[in-house]
């Protein structure tokens, strides 16, 4: 058990220093790595302190420390995907927009232009 904390305390260090040297070579934006940042404290939290782990474990009723954990990082992830997705379709929408007015914009210089000759 002492190997696999361990391992978890080190994940979640190099995960805080990844997205830390990501925010600062501009990689990563500030909104996103506190949802990454704010993750890998609670996890490291919970993979530091077992006691912790365990009391909130059986507060919410879940048998096993450990599969609370991975319930935590679930949840997570599911957040980071539903977060993704909404970030996405905005985009995608504006996309559009931009595409639209890109071609209105190409047929009013169109017709300012007038008739162009074929060679």
């Amino acid at each position: 058990m002492h190997l696999l904390k361990t391992l978890a305390v080190a994940f979640c260090a190099a995960l805080i220093a990844f997205v830390v040297e990501a925010i600062r070579r501009n990689r990563l934006k500030e909104r996103y790595a506190i949802l990454w940042l704010g993750a890998a404290g609670a996890l490291l939290l919970l993979s530091v302190s077992p006691l912790l782990l365990d009391w909130i474990a059986i507060r919410l009723g879940v048998k096993y420390g450990t599969s609370l954990l991975f319930l935590v990082a679930f949840l997570f992830l599911l957040g980071i995907v539903l977060h993704f997705s909404l970030v996405i379709s905005s985009h995608r929408d504006s996309i559009r927009r931009l595409t639209q007015s890109v071609a209105l914009l190409e047929r009013a210089l169109e017709e300012q232009r007038g008739p162009q000759r074929e060679p």
